[in-house]
């Protein structure tokens, strides 16, 4: 089968970067699925892996961690599926990854692809989604519940980017919480708007000062997608009394003694968690997916795709890693077919 892969880590601008080779067909066990990749999206953590994670020696690493595809064959334990269904899934980070033909992947953290999406706009949302809903509702622990939720604000700062474009939109569909996006481009800022911030503010001004301005109180809650480093005296600063704060960098070094004074929680949100250690609750992000999946199909939530690359070859990888490493990604970049 093809496969894009690496044997050294590299500068995106190396040659070697990112190569095309041939691999031999995985056979599905337990309760993977064996499926046929149609379409897949990159992330940062595409380009964190392949620059910092080196393959032993003599060795080749395919990543990727996003794909939407159809079922083309069940191992002897699986339940949830059979062959021949559409499912999307953001893969398990201890596996071999999406960027092949076939793949496998335990059926727990997959779920039905929308219908009303082509496998490109799928393949857009799995691996945003499943960060934005657990960042949200399990680690902030946001009701549901509109009316449990109104007068209480959210922060999304990096709200263009990926997780933030599918954090917005579950925020605005789902509870009553005053959304403010960040965004440092007008065409950005537009964006984040048309998914359903009610104020976009400048991350590239002091974020205090920006809430200030708009005569906005302390925020609830803050969801940090990046350069939290950067912006932590900030958001030690605007975030409310008895706030919380979620995370999905790797700040290099932040002060949490800053929220003490306010008795402010700090949580991250990592969503390979599950499956890389086999939780009780793995199957939560299968039946997180299926609920997604309604919301997309009503239109309630739409697809973040924003760019298609092309087909899925080593060229267009090397694209799409170095777009996102230059931090001016909107939405998500995908690639579709072989």
């Amino acid at each position: 089968m093809k496969a894009i892969a690496y044997r050294k880590s590299l500068p995106i601008e190396d040659a070697e970067s990112l190569i095309d080779i041939d691999l031999p067909a995985p056979q599905p066990t337990g309760r993977d699925l064996l499926v046929e990749v149609r379409a897949i999206s990159v992330n940062p953590v595409d380009t964190k892996i392949r620059r910092n994670v080196a393959p032993a020696d003599g060795q080749a690493k395919v990543i990727g961690w996003d794909a939407a595809g159809v079922v083309k064959a069940v191992g002897p334990d699986v339940s949830l599926f059979k062959v021949g269904d559409e499912v999307w899934y953001a893969g398990d980070l201890t596996r071999a990854g999406t960027n092949s033909e076939l793949h496998l992947v335990d059926e727990r953290i997959v779920g039905y692809k929308p219908k009303n999406l082509d496998f490109a706009q799928a393949a857009a949302l799995p691996l945003t989604t499943i960060t934005a809903w657990e960042l949200l509702f399990d680690r902030l622990g946001v009701s549901r519940d509109a009316g449990a939720t109104q007068g209480k604000s959210l922060l999304v700062i990096g709200a263009a980017g990926g997780v933030g474009s599918i954090l917005v939109q579950l925020a605005r569909q789902l509870t009553g919480l005053t959304i403010i996006g960040t965004a440092s481009r007008a065409e950005t800022g537009d964006w984040v708007k048309q998914l359903g911030a009610h104020y976009v503010i400048d991350h590239s001004k002091p974020l205090n000062e920006e809430i200030t301005r708009l005569g906005l109180p302390p925020v609830t809650y803050v969801a940090s997608l990046n350069q939290t480093d950067h912006h932590w005296p900030a958001i030690s600063e605007l975030v409310a009394p008895q706030g919380k704060v979620a995370l999905i960098d790797d700040p290099a070094a932040i002060d949490v003694r800053t929220l003490k004074r306010k008795s402010v929680s700090l949580h991250w949100e990592f969503m390979y968690t599950r499956s890389m250690f086999q939780t009780d609750d793995i199957q939560q992000q299968h039946q997180l997916l299926n609920d997604v999946a309604k919301l997309v199909e009503t239109g309630a939530v739409k697809t973040t795709l924003a760019e298609r690359f092309g087909k899925i070859n080593a060229d267009n990888l090397k694209r799409a890693h170095a777009l996102i490493e230059s931090n001016r990604a909107k939405g998500k970049i995908v690639l579709e077919g072989f």
